[in-house]
């Protein structure tokens, strides 16, 4: 049934249990993981004029290749990882993806904010799901937490969560 899990990264805490439930899934259809990382620039909009683009823009790839490489560790072995970083708004770039590359499911985590924080931030992953041309699988993660025993697990059946556009 699925042949490529995309798994967008952004190097937050909680992807853990995001490359598990991927992992997963890719063992049960012999599926591939393709991470990927956007370069979000707007976040450092507000740095000060003398700050070079190019110096922000290694920072970001920086940040983005830690990201990918940390998804690449934590993914089983048995399962192939593929990496890409593109440059624009995540949830824009992300549902772009899903229409433009061969992808068939996506495996994203969901910090569940709300309230004003989700109000004034948005969230990526309602916005990937709303748009996204492909089903995609969000595994509730916690920024606070530092290992996987601190975050509210997902539905250990990788199969189950999965929501059609």
């Amino acid at each position: 049934m699925y042949d490529t899990i995309l798994l967008p990264t952004d190097g937050s805490a909680g992807i853990e249990l995001v490359v598990e439930h991927a992992g997963e899934l890719a063992r049960v259809h012999d599926a591939t993981v393709r991470a990927l990382y956007v370069v979000d620039a707007t976040t450092f909009t507000g740095l000060p004029m003398e700050t070079t683009w190019e110096g922000v823009r290694q920072v970001l790839e920086s940040e983005g290749e830690t990201a990918l490489e940390v998804v690449e560790r934590l993914a089983p072995d048995d399962v192939t990882v593929g990496t890409e970083t593109v440059e624009g708004t995540p949830s824009t770039e992300i549902v772009r993806y899903t229409r433009e590359q061969p992808v068939d499911v996506v495996v994203m985590g969901t910090h569940g904010r709300g309230g004003i924080d989700r109000l004034l931030l948005g969230s990526v992953a309602e916005r990937v799901v709303r748009k996204s041309a492909v089903p995609v699988v969000t595994v509730p993660v916690s920024e606070r937490a530092t290992d996987s025993e601190a975050v509210v697990e997902a539905d250990a059946d990788p199969a189950a969560g999965v929501e059609r556009s």
